[in-house]
């Protein structure tokens, strides 16, 4: 009787640890890509901040259904005095599947980039190659941040509050 006690539960056990699994399986991956550029390659010449400065596109996929509002955090972390943010947006609704090039979405607020802008600031690196994190953090709340806030002041309006984060990785060599 015992070892059939046995069995039976570990028989259970597997299947609530095969369901647990099966179930985290079914659920979409929390992407973010570049239409732009592949995964690791060269991000395009015209997104740089010499040349047109326009934000690449992101395409958004398999946001987590709790997600109340998503955050973006693009940074070069080759930059020789640490990671050099590039573009900063908060509150973009978690309905979004793209970010259109060159600009960012109506229900996003935009904080302030290394550059000293409120905007993208696109790859400008001084020599070498550098890459650039494009990271979307799904929130589970809306951020009270203004206009022009820092990156310390939105990482600190996440803290516990994320969800799940995504990112991509493009390069960009200096000319």
């Amino acid at each position: 009787m015992r070892a059939r006690s046995f069995v039976v539960a570990t028989g259970l056990h597997a299947a609530l640890v095969f369901g647990a699994h099966a179930q985290e399986k079914s659920m979409p991956e929390f992407r973010v890509v570049s239409p732009a550029f592949a995964e690791g390659a060269p991000i395009p010449a015209r997104h740089a901040y010499h040349a047109e400065n326009l934000s690449p596109p992101l395409a958004i996929r398999g946001v987590p259904a709790a997600a109340r509002a998503l955050a973006l955090i693009v940074d070069d972390p080759d930059a020789s005095s640490g990671a050099w943010v590039h573009w900063l947006l908060a509150n973009l609704s978690p309905d979004i599947a793209l970010i259109a090039e060159g600009k960012p979405p109506e229900s996003a607020i935009v904080g302030r980039n290394d550059f000293g802008a409120a905007a993208w600031g696109g790859p400008a690196p001084p020599s070498g190659t550098h890459r650039y994190f494009f990271r979307l953090i799904a929130l589970d709340a809306k951020l009270d941040l203004k206009p022009g806030f820092t990156r310390a002041q939105l990482e600190g309006a996440m803290k516990g509050h994320i969800l799940r984060s995504a990112q991509t990785m493009g390069t960009f060599s200096a000319r």
